[in-house]
């Protein structure tokens, strides 16, 4: 089970009613599929980083993602959608599910171990 920290108003997510609503930057085109961590924008909000090999074409992009975050996380493709950003390169993507095993799957995706430090990087 995930510590307290998991749940840090640092970290680019939030418990929802239904699960879990994940912050991400998202990398069309970006030459593979995969989560690169976690990144302060310059406003000081945190997103997961995040890239596909889709293009930003007839949702092909938010359609990856939203599969690529499902099987990150260990849950079916119908319990991810895209809940905001659908035209820009940050989104909302919302999981449905028990929020403690979501973001346990997701920090272990994201090699978390430890809390953040200031500059965005685990400790």
């Amino acid at each position: 089970m995930p510590s307290d920290w998991f749940f840090d108003p640092d970290l680019p997510w939030r418990k929802t009613a239904t699960g879990l609503a994940v912050a991400v930057r998202l990398t069309p085109r970006g030459g593979r599929d995969g989560l690169d961590g976690i990144a302060v924008l310059s406003d000081g909000r945190t997103v997961v980083k995040a890239r596909v090999r889709a293009a930003a074409e007839d949702g092909a992009a938010n359609a990856a993602l939203t599969a690529m975050l499902a099987r990150a996380t260990g849950l079916p493709a119908s319990a991810a959608r895209l809940a905001g950003g659908h035209k820009m390169r940050l989104k909302t993507v919302e999981l449905s599910g028990e929020p403690t095993v979501i973001v346990a799957a997701l920090g272990e995706a994201l090699g978390l171990t430890a809390p953040l430090s200031p500059q965005g990087a685990a400790s």
